[in-house]
């Protein structure tokens, strides 16, 4: 409801930013440097008409007032009166009802008609016209902070002990038959007890959700029919997706949002958010005014600097975010440490993080947002995973973010799928990644949990297509297939697409299990893309970013049609919880382990099971290899300060097109081994015992892992 007239307008405070109701009522505050005068806005339940508040107090730029008997559930906006001059970067625009920065909730739609845009949209050089966007564009909302988070204690799982799976919200609930309909798509749903069965299963420690901070559906997409569904267009970053609550009362998305963290945690699961603090939704200079453009334009936005009428975009998206701007560092700080202490997430995985590195122009380890993140007792203390690329010149950084943050490791996924997918000469590579990439972290004094290990993930082709297609198949997105990655490192295994030949079927299932085998018993963090574990298809479309459908939902009848491979999955995840030496804390040394023993904590050897000199690294063999584990020589201790000693393991890769023997080393090593994996098969079980000395054949394109059983 709308209090008009406004009983009282105290003072206020300049801090802290957005909408804060204490009980009694709300203060209200928001920063424009530029502005001449800025009016609060209350607006009523249908937001079609409005009461406008002069912020008279005005401290360090931020404009403020605090309205006694205002609470939550209040619809609001500002307006911003200043100077409209695009070609100094100033573009202040009165007549549009602009959304909270630090808004907690939102409610309504954006309908991209004229009054959104401050441009005359057939004279865009022209003078701006003077409609009023109120009843065109969504509201800001007034939330109720107080929840009751009972017990609530973060899992706090370290690196070593983490397997993550990347899932969306809506994609992951969709379409399963054990979550009540009325939940399907929404946070409670994602919560619900089925879901939570199905990653505790796999031993899964962290859900990482992609975009949950409110993002809109850009207009192109509309007119296609398609919407944003990965949702990396964020209009505001303290306010989780309202679409995406099964609540439907304005600002309920919040208590939501907490219960389902609640009940993640409950289950000892993190939950870590995708966030993109890169760019906003409003896009380049012909996109619509929302909140931060008509707000303070040149603070919010890197603009170019030859033609201030422009932006500077390092995200392939029309705009970048000013991280060089006082206040603009302020508001991603703020952001991040509301969803920390607020609502209670776990972590952050920054999408395209070389963009806010950026000082002048080329990333910087040393930019303010790195020291600002280093020192912050909250924010510093959460896990931190740096998409570490943009698109930029020099935004490929992989390696090169600063000793607190972990990386997804593109490396990783390149070298796996090429090796799997029988190229050459990527066998010291293969090693390297297999061992936590110890070339990539340890120079900055990080271990090998600062490896985000993936193949697949939400970008890019699914598990089960990267081994049926060799090209992308994107025509659904309406861009006549010139979107998503060209060049994917995949391999149809013979046939492009489905096929109902039983070789290529068995083929394509059978490196499914070899890739999805590596990624667990690999040094670092794992993560899984979600539906792997089932065979999840996309029908060859990588780029599924519009696809709010059946093509990027997840397929729950995958559980049953592809129980081996969900077992399979299972296997794998419980043998990596099982045993530390397939998660080290430290990097191997190589090196023998005491005096004059020569057993080492790792050992390369070739298939015969001769330790490899640098010529065998060169030879033709490059394919196969065999790699001891020592669970007897891991130096790190226990939580408690216990020393770790684990089974000793002996990994046999075999990617090349026929069989080969390996002999498995002499007794220095172990008296016996057993399989306890062997990708060969279709739920990866496997009979076999071997003696030293004797010879395991390894079927071609297969992974046989052994333990030592004396």
């Amino acid at each position: 409801m709308v209090v008009s007239p406004v009983a009282a307008v105290w003072p206020g405070h300049s801090y802290p930013l957005g909408a804060v109701y204490d009980g009694a009522g709300t203060n209200f505050a928001v920063f424009s440097e530029v502005a001449d005068r800025v009016e609060l806005c209350l607006i009523d339940d249908r937001d079609t008409t409005e009461t406008r508040i002069g912020l008279d107090e005005v401290d360090g730029y931020v404009w403020h007032a605090y309205l006694p008997g205002v609470g939550p559930g209040q619809h609001y906006g500002f307006r911003v009166h200043g100077p409209f001059n695009p070609s100094a970067g100033q573009r202040c625009d009165p007549g549009k009802l602009l959304l909270d920065p630090y808004g907690k909730a939102f409610h309504g739609d954006f309908d991209f008609g004229p009054a959104l845009f401050s441009y005359n949209l057939n004279d865009p050089d022209g003078p701006p016209p003077t409609l009023d966007s109120l009843g065109h564009t969504m509201t800001s909302v007034v939330i109720n902070p107080f929840f009751d988070w009972a017990a609530d204690r973060a899992p706090r799982t370290p690196y070593h002990e983490t397997i993550i799976y990347e899932a969306h919200v809506k994609g992951m609930t969709q379409t399963h038959p054990g979550v009540p309909e009325e939940l399907r798509g929404t946070y409670a749903g994602l919560a619900h007890p089925v879901i939570i069965d199905h990653l505790k299963s796999l031993n899964v420690t962290a859900i990482e959700l992609m975009p949950v901070h409110q993002f809109l559906h850009d207009h192109r997409l509309r007119q296609l029919g398609l919407r944003n569904y990965w949702g990396y267009n964020t209009v505001g970053f303290f306010a989780p997706h309202n679409s995406y609550a099964a609540s439907r009362q304005a600002g309920g998305a919040v208590a939501e949002f907490k219960a389902m963290v609640r009940t993640f945690h409950q289950a000892s699961i993190e939950v870590i958010l995708d966030v993109v603090y890169n760019h906003t939704a409003e896009g380049n200079h012909l996109g619509p005014t929302i909140n931060f453009r008509g707000i303070d334009n040149a603070a919010y936005y890197r603009l170019s600097d030859d033609d201030p009428r422009l932006y500077t975009d390092y995200t392939g998206t029309g705009n970048s975010l000013n991280a060089r701007h006082p206040h603009t560092l302020q508001l991603i700080m703020d952001s991040l440490r509301y969803w920390v202490t607020e609502m209670h997430v776990d972590g952050f995985r920054f999408d395209l993080a070389s963009t806010l590195a950026r000082e002048l122009h080329d990333v910087d380890r040393l930019s303010a947002f790195f020291d600002l993140v280093q020192q912050d007792p909250v924010v510093s203390q959460v896990k931190l995973i740096a998409e570490p690329w943009d698109i930029g010149e020099g935004g490929y950084q992989v390696g090169n973010f600063p000793g607190l943050w972990t990386e997804w490791n593109g490396k990783y996924r390149d070298t796996v799928r090429d090796y799997w997918r029988g190229v050459p000469e990527t066998l010291g590579e293969f090693a390297s990644r297999l061992t936590g990439s110890s070339d990539l972290y340890e120079a900055t004094g990080r271990r090998p949990g600062a490896s985000i290990n993936f193949v697949t993930c939400h970008d890019g082709f699914t598990l089960a297509d990267l081994v049926s297609y060799n090209e992308k198949h994107n025509e659904a997105n309406g861009e006549d297939n010139t979107d998503g990655e060209s060049y994917n490192r995949s391999w149809n295994c013979g046939v492009e697409g489905p096929t109902d030949d039983a070789a290529i079927l068995a083929l394509r299932a059978h490196q499914v299990r070899n890739i999805m085998a590596t990624l667990l018993i690999s040094q670092g963090t794992p993560m899984i893309a979600h539906g792997d574990e089932m065979g999840r298809t996309q029908h060859g479309n990588n780029n599924v970013y519009c696809q709010d459908s059946e093509l990027s939902w997840m397929d729950w009848s995958l559980v049953d049609k592809n129980a081996d491979l969900l077992a399979f999955t299972r296997a794998l995840t419980a043998l990596r919880t099982a045993h530390p030496v397939f998660r080290r804390r430290r990097f191997f040394e190589g090196r023998p382990i005491r005096g004059g023993d020569q057993v080492r904590d790792i050992a390369w050897l070739t298939p015969a099971g001769h330790e490899m000199t640098q010529q065998d690294w060169d030879s033709e063999f490059g394919r196969c290899v065999m790699v001891f584990l020592n669970g007897e020589a891991l130096p790190e201790p226990d939580a408690r300060g216990r020393r770790i000693v684990d089974d000793s393991f002996l990994l046999c890769f075999n990617a090349g097109e026929t069989p080969v023997d390996f002999v498995t080393p002499d007794g220095g090593y172990a008296q016996g081994w057993r399989a306890v994996i062997d990708t060969a098969d279709a739920a990866g079980r496997s009979e076999l015992s071997v003696e030293a000395g004797h010879t395991v054949t390894v079927a071609a394109r297969s992974l046989i892992i052994l333990c030592r059983s004396r």
